[in-house]
């Protein structure tokens, strides 16, 4: 059997002290590992991974309570185990998907394994961050810093699945894989256009079909996963093409969706790929005379290139390139995926790092129209990716420029969690953007509206876009330190709709953040 490295570590490490200190019991009563096998992979693998470390966390939890204390050394190789633990835990979701497939017994013992898996999980998360905060408040006390210790370190974890959605408790907000603490975004500078061209998350769609916004060569369907809502599943295959229907991509543009994965593991191919690509036609190939192609790696074991590269006058291109990156935490932690393009500059960021930023991407201007999606080498019917909250929109060059000259922007680019006032953080981009305009003039001061679209009650909406406002306020105030008497806030709720409340664009369009000089 083989473990991955944190976890090698940890059991180097606790079988020296198991020798150097005996008869060390830990406080809370051993969980028993399950001593059979279901027979579903994934299901087994995340059993066997989960008790693995589960093992090595359990014994420093007994050398903590006997008193011994941990150096440096330990304190690295704990930090490394919490995001096997954290990635572990992120990919349970995945993995349940997996248990529909056998039968009745199966189902049941899986649920059961993994239950338990899950509170192994569960107890080595808070006892790693536990140790690792005893540890770093011995060393503010030795500097005499009086900071407490943060709410995320002392946080339980519950059930950690990516993105936010209504109804979670706090806890498992904090434990995300995708950060909730927006300082880690606070110089995050994707801009997202300000005119939409084209936005689907396939609320119009019925399960089990093709989107209606779409063509493909092949065939897809819109899935609903869990508390995630729909997403479009794209299947892997030599030439297949996935084509939403945008054309007419302008010089200056943003593109950005979502990625869910299930079933992507170790033994996940490393020329797995998802391919974006930017066309001079819409049919289904990379393009006839032009072309930049894109690809985000999808394998586990290893850590893949992001590759880049571009066709241009059906004579080849100047970029050809593999570009250092490791996303496998990312890929299974549904990561956000931000594109800008600015005449020839081509920038790409997953969460908030930026990982491409070439200057001459595009060799040749306004010929590049279409967008495509091409998905190679996972396992049919065993590893799956799905795509959501697909958003072109025109512009995200600087929207500072204009808050200057007109005294007044509007942005739907300022995203929330579902019928919350809580700020994803690749939002921070626009915030920040309009910080810059503070700290430059003093003397300005700004009203911050927010706006809803026209679902749920009028009440309701109202005070949401009250609170959106607000947490706009605050994000300001607390994370680029702007004076709060400068701004001031209000909520229209969907009094003053801009677009169709009936359709999926006209949602996105309402659903919005003004700026407005005082």
């Amino acid at each position: 059997m083989t473990f991955p490295k944190n976890a090698q570590s940890i059991l180097v490490f606790g079988i020296l002290l198991l020798f150097l200190t005996p008869n060390i019991y830990a406080q809370t009563k051993r969980l028993k590992r399950p001593s059979s096998r279901v027979g579903i992979y994934s299901v087994d693998q995340f059993v066997r991974e989960s008790f693995d470390i589960y093992d090595k966390v359990y014994k420093y939890d007994g050398y903590a309570e006997a008193g011994t204390p941990l150096d440096d050394e330990d304190i690295d190789v704990l930090e490394d185990a919490l995001n096997d633990l954290e990635g572990l835990s992120d990919s349970a979701p995945n993995i349940l998907g997996d248990v529909d497939k056998g039968n009745a017994f199966k189902k049941a013992k899986a649920t059961l394994q993994m239950n338990k898996a899950q509170k192994a999980l569960k107890y080595s998360i808070k006892t790693t961050k536990e140790l690792l905060t005893n540890q770093r408040e011995r060393d503010k006390k030795d500097d005499d810093s009086d900071e407490t210790t943060s709410k995320d370190d002392n946080s339980e974890d519950t059930n950690s699945t990516g993105r936010d959605t209504d109804g979670k408790t706090e806890d498992t907000k904090e434990d995300s894989n995708i950060s909730d603490n927006l300082e880690v975004y606070s110089k995050y500078d994707f801009v997202p256009g300000d005119k939409l061209l084209f936005f689907d998350d396939f609320a119009k769609d019925f399960i089990g079909d093709f989107p209606s916004k779409w063509n493909t060569n092949a065939s897809g369907e819109v899935v609903k996963i869990g508390d995630k809502g729909k997403w479009f599943e794209l299947k892997t295959g030599y030439g297949v093409y996935y084509v939403p229907d945008v054309e007419d991509l302008p010089e200056d543009y943003t593109i950005e969706f979502d990625i869910l994965t299930k079933g992507i593991g170790q033994q996940t191919s490393s020329t797995a790929r998802l391919h974006v690509i930017l066309s001079d036609n819409n049919k289904f190939n990379d393009g006839t005379a032009h072309y930049a192609n894109v690809s985000l790696p999808l394998g586990q074991y290893g850590a893949f290139s992001i590759r880049a590269k571009n066709y241009f006058n059906r004579g080849g291109g100047a970029v050809n390139t593999d570009i250092k990156a490791d996303l496998r935490k990312a890929i299974l932690n549904q990561p956000h995926i931000a594109i800008s393009v600015t005449e020839k500059r081509y920038r790409l960021w997953v969460n908030e790092t930026k990982y491409i930023d070439i200057p001459r991407f595009i060799e040749v201007e306004n010929v590049l129209k279409y967008l495509k999606f091409h998905l190679n080498n996972l396992k049919d019917n065993e590893e799956h990716l799905y795509i959501s909250n697909l958003k072109v929109a025109e512009g995200g060059v600087d929207l500072r420029r204009k808050l200057l000259s007109e005294g007044k922007i509007s942005t739907n680019g300022i995203l929330f969690d579902s019928g919350s006032a809580n700020i994803q953080p690749q939002s921070l981009g626009i915030v920040r953007q309009i910080s810059q305009v503070l700290m430059q003039d003093e003397t300005i001061r700004l009203n911050i509206v927010g706006h809803t679209d026209a679902d749920g009650a009028d009440e309701a909406n109202l005070k949401l876009s009250k609170a959106r406002a607000a947490a706009v306020k605050d994000a300001l105030v607390n994370i680029y330190k702007i004076a709060p008497d400068r701004l001031e806030t209000d909520g229209k709720g969907e009094s003053m709709p801009i677009g169709d409340n009936s359709t999926s664009d006209g949602k996105a369009q309402n659903r919005r953040v003004e700026f407005i000089k005082i």
